[in-house]
């Protein structure tokens, strides 16, 4: 299986290994109230919102809805809370201002980082090798599937908590709730991390065949392969009982073998003649479920989750009748392969000798690296507090250095007599356009040594 991590859909939720620590409601709501940064806190609390009970603003129950439209100017005044406006986005035909996503409140752990990242639709560019990989599926599903499913790529990516894992059950206590994974809004509204977000909507809304991509954002390490934001797309497909009675075998049966005809022709479509093999896994939302691996470049590559989706899914959308099949796949995991790309933050150059190598309907296009900038490495040594998790580590730095951070990787770490504990990390800084200066990368490390001393709460060593 490949070592790319990047989630395809809530395909790979359970997955997630981040570090969480758990605390009692009590306890949530009164670290809540003083600082985010806690690994006791409200941050790290694996089900902490019970605890809460904000509701959120009015732009945000708008973008709940796949039809929303833009906010009136009087909703927009009567949100009290709301500084004067810096800058506008418009998301899924809601318009949104960074005051309204980036808040100093106890409840909100986006950074302006993230909120830049909003709108910029990579997957909508045709030039653009997610938008090229989405539409190669697109038309693999056009030509086997003529007019059967609907497409999304422009629902808003602000959901509520209970769409993000309530409505594909999602355990309560799953890490990927904490504040330690997930960008919150508020204590009720997130960014979307999987597409599957909408998926229950959907269905609620009549749609029996449908296609949905688009940014999903993740709070993680900092690699070649890792990055808060990332791109996702989400399938399912909806049965009657009249498509399945007469074929001789049950419901799931039915389902379950459709679904692997689908994805292994859409494997074909994208790599060729592949050898492949399914792997049974368990996901909480489908039974059975399924990882398709493919063998590509003398490996085997995981290329996506799937499964045969959970009837209570079904029922609580009102399909008591149905059966239906569900899959999810990271865009970046497979456009790495395909095109060759080696650095997950390439995906966001707007460096000409990126963006020119690629044109519209071009799959698989080799890319040409153009820059062999050397890395500067930087170590950071610190005794950890209750403050410290990795994560928020890779969230302070990747607040000050942005997309100039290559990697941060844990090389040594030990316990002393006295029961502390120290980690060195080793941060990798390097551009992929030009060469960075050595006051450029000093000023960097100070002021992230600065900020990690006074956000998580280390002492440096």
């Amino acid at each position: 299986m490949t070592n790319l991590r990047i989630w395809p859909s809530a395909f790979l939720l359970h997955h997630s290994q981040s570090v969480g620590h758990s605390m009692t409601t009590a306890m949530a709501f009164a670290a809540a109230q003083t600082i985010l940064f806690t690994r006791h806190s409200l941050l790290l609390h694996k089900n902490s919102f019970k605890g809460f009970s904000l509701s959120a603003p009015s732009f945000l129950s708008s973008c709940f809805s796949s039809s929303s439209s833009a906010l009136s100017s009087d909703q927009i005044h009567r949100q009290k809370w709301r500084s004067p406006v810096v800058s506008v986005l418009e998301l899924g035909g809601v318009k949104v201002a960074k005051e309204e996503i980036v808040r100093d409140d106890p409840t909100n752990n986006v950074p302006d980082t993230i909120f830049s990242k909003l709108g910029m639709q990579l997957h909508r560019r045709d030039q653009h090798p997610l938008g090229i990989l989405k539409n190669a599926i697109y038309d693999y599903f056009d030509t086997n599937y003529p007019d059967k499913f609907d497409k999304f790529d422009d629902l808003c990516p602000i959901v509520s908590v209970t769409a993000n894992f309530d409505d594909v059950l999602v355990p309560p206590d799953h890490v990927s709730r904490s504040y330690n994974d997930t960008y919150y809004v508020d204590s009720q509204t997130v960014l979307r991390c999987h597409t599957s977000a909408h998926q229950a909507e959907l269905l609620r809304k009549g749609h029996n065949n449908f296609l949905v991509t688009g940014d999903v954002y993740r709070r993680d390490s900092i690699d070649a392969t890792h990055y808060p934001v990332f791109h996702q797309m989400e399938g399912v497909r909806v049965f009657n009982p009249s498509d399945w009675e007469g074929s001789g075998i049950d419901a799931t049966a039915y389902a379950a073998a459709d679904l692997k005809k689908c994805l292994e022709g859409l494997a074909r479509h994208l790599f060729g003649g592949v050898e492949m093999r399914w792997v049974d896994t368990y996901f909480p939302f489908t039974d059975p479920s399924f990882e398709l691996e493919i063998y590509f470049q003398e490996k085997w590559m995981e290329v996506l989750g799937c499964g045969v989706m959970e009837q209570e899914i079904l029922k609580r959308s009102g399909r008591t009748e149905n059966v239906a099949w569900a899959f999810g796949l990271g865009l970046e995991r497979l456009a790495m392969v395909l095109f060759d790309i080696p650095d997950i933050r390439l995906f966001w150059s707007s460096d000409k000798r990126f963006t020119s190598q690629f044109s519209k309907g071009q799959l698989g296009v080799k890319f040409k690296a153009f820059s062999k900038y050397p890395p500067c490495y930087k170590d950071m040594s610190f005794w950890l507090s209750d403050a410290f998790t990795e994560n928020n580590l890779c969230e302070v730095v990747r607040g000050i250095a942005g997309d100039l951070v290559e990697e941060v990787r844990l090389i040594d770490n030990f316990t002393n007599k006295k029961g502390m504990t120290s980690h060195c990390y080793r941060i990798a800084y390097r551009s992929m356009e030009r060469s960075l200066t050595d006051e450029e990368i000093n000023d960097l490390q100070w002021k992230v040594r600065e900020q990690v001393q006074e956000k998580l709460n280390v002492i440096l060593r």
